[in-house]
């Protein structure tokens, strides 16, 4: 304490003027503002000129700004100076004032669901596909609750088919993967149906199909949003890691199962999670099967925040409205930048195929397309060769 005192005094006294005798009410404040950033006695005021004193005050906000935290919320009758942060207080609230007249705060209205299919298959059963009305946001749930929302074939067809019909509507920019109820999230393949070839529904040939389905999640080009309530275990928890951004209520369970069932996943079951946690900590996790709190699964990095279980989907929906009012195509290719380095060539191949999509709808890209129906040889002499 005594050092932080000497070097906050220290560096007051070099940035102040020599001491003189009170004059005007300039100085009266940039004392109150000093006396709050660094908690020092009211030192003397200077006999300045309006624009030494404005140097001042903004040198003394800046070193503050750095050294000391901002004061407590404000007690009535201290004075306006005072009970501003330090450094001015003008600074974030000012830019927070000035984002939000631009755009304005992110609307809390309620979301009106209906529901969707794919119109290439029959009714759905094992999920339930909905799309909110005048928004861009598609929800799929997974619907058995009975068995905890554990997938079978079956439910990993269905899904399929849904993500498929949500990538081609070009209305939909983002979209939720949930579970049904409050219990479960999903707590992975149902093991009553696993054979020594995979899962098999009756009379059908048994196989990992949430493989090619976890690969579908990671290569659609819109942001998918994990909306986990109670438990998120085994092929659950990687469903949920592979999704984009994990949006959590207070009463969610992780983990992981496979080593206590005789299964495991060495595929993104083992490579996310180890980005996501730690190379330890995922160890433990598959090595231990032990279950985490959304609590714990915060602290760790499993999740992107934590909810109580009541404003989980208000908060989902908030989210899907703020990543909806930014560029769609940034979107995109950030999304597949941010795969890459994980997915190899695959991830690569992702990436170069929005890259080609972007030069196609280009004048220079057109000109080859042109040239080419037209039987004549392409100009590209009038495309700049940039640096």
């Amino acid at each position: 304490m005594g050092d932080h005192t000497f070097l906050h005094g220290y560096i007051f006294q070099k940035m102040l003027p020599s001491p003189k005798m009170k004059e005007n009410h300039r100085e009266s404040e940039s004392a109150s503002l000093a006396t709050a950033c660094f908690h020092l006695p009211p030192p003397p005021m200077a006999d300045t000129s309006d624009e030494g004193m404005h140097a001042v005050a903004r040198r003394v906000a800046a070193v503050a700004n750095h050294l000391s935290p901002p004061d407590p919320a404000p007690k009535a009758g201290r004075s306006s100076v005072s009970a501003r942060p330090c450094g001015g207080g003008g600074g974030g609230a000012s830019m927070k004032d000035s984002y939000q007249r631009i755009h304005g705060e992110v609307p809390d209205h309620p979301v009106v669901w209906r529901t969707a299919d794919d119109g290439s298959g029959p009714e759905f059963t094992d999920v339930i596909y909905e799309k909110a009305v005048g928004e861009g946001i598609a929800k799929i749930t997974i619907n058995r609750p009975e068995r905890r929302n554990a997938f079978r074939p079956k439910t990993v067809k269905e899904l399929s088919r849904a993500f498929n019909d949500a990538r081609d509507d070009v209305s939909i920019g983002v979209i939720i993967l949930t579970g049904k109820g409050t219990k479960a999230f999903c707590s992975g393949g149902d093991q009553a149906l696993r054979t020594k070839d995979g899962y098999a529904d009756p009379d059908d040939v048994g196989r990992l199909n949430v493989l090619d389905l976890q690969v579908q999640i990671r290569r659609l080009p819109k942001p998918v949003i994990a909306m986990v309530a109670g438990y998120a275990i085994g092929g659950g928890h990687i469903l949920h890691m592979v999704c984009d951004l994990t949006i959590a209520a207070d009463n969610a369970i992780f983990g992981q199962t496979g080593p206590k069932v005789g299964s495991f996943d060495a595929g993104y079951g083992s490579s996310i999670m180890s980005r996501l946690v730690g190379p330890k900590k995922a160890r433990e996790m598959w090595f231990l099967a032990r279950f985490y709190t959304a609590s714990e699964a915060d602290k760790m990095g499993l999740v992107n925040i934590v909810v109580p279980l009541e404003n989980l989907e208000q908060e989902t929906i908030k989210w899907c409205r703020e990543i909806l009012r930014n560029s769609p195509t940034a979107i995109r290719v950030l999304k597949s930048a941010l795969n890459a380095v994980d997915d190899g060539h695959a991830g690569l191949q992702e990436l170069a195929g929005d890259a080609t999509l972007l030069f196609y709808g280009t004048e220079e890209g057109n000109e080859g397309k042109t040239a080419y129906m037209q039987k004549r040889r392409p100009d590209f002499s009038k495309f700049p060769r940039l640096p």
